[in-house]
């Protein structure tokens, strides 16, 4: 039996009030994979008026979510919604491409599927 390895890590950079919040998904995600990392996000972005997000979300060995991970990651995208100016999903899923409509549902930004990181970083970057 192999070990699963699953998990999320992030990079967070600023620009004056915009900042680029890189997010690499590995494995199937679980609850406590966003009990880590959500106080991150939450530590980087306090104190900050009108915070400015593009958001990169690499998914490229991503194999899913366990289901309260998902209602996590919701909850997440909800809380700074308004933040949020661009998302970029990168992946090869046809569930990642539905994942980036959905989403653009509940963002005030644009969320847009990538296939391939230079492309995504290009479109950010506009």
């Amino acid at each position: 039996m192999g070990i699963k390895r699953h998990g999320l890590s992030i990079g967070i950079e600023q620009f004056n009030n915009e900042f680029l919040l890189t997010i690499k998904a590995l494995g199937k995600l679980t609850h406590e994979d966003y009990q880590v990392i959500t106080p991150m996000i939450e530590s980087a972005l306090a104190g900050i008026e009108e915070p400015r997000i593009k958001v990169l979300f690499d998914g490229r060995q991503m194999e899913g979510w366990e289901l309260r991970a998902a209602w996590d990651d919701f909850k997440l995208g909800l809380k700074y919604r308004g933040e949020f100016t661009k998302v970029a999903i990168i992946g090869n899923q046809k569930w990642q491409k539905l994942a980036a409509k959905v989403g653009g549902w509940f963002v005030s930004g644009d969320v847009k599927h990538f296939q391939d990181l230079d492309t995504a970083y290009n479109w950010l970057q506009r």
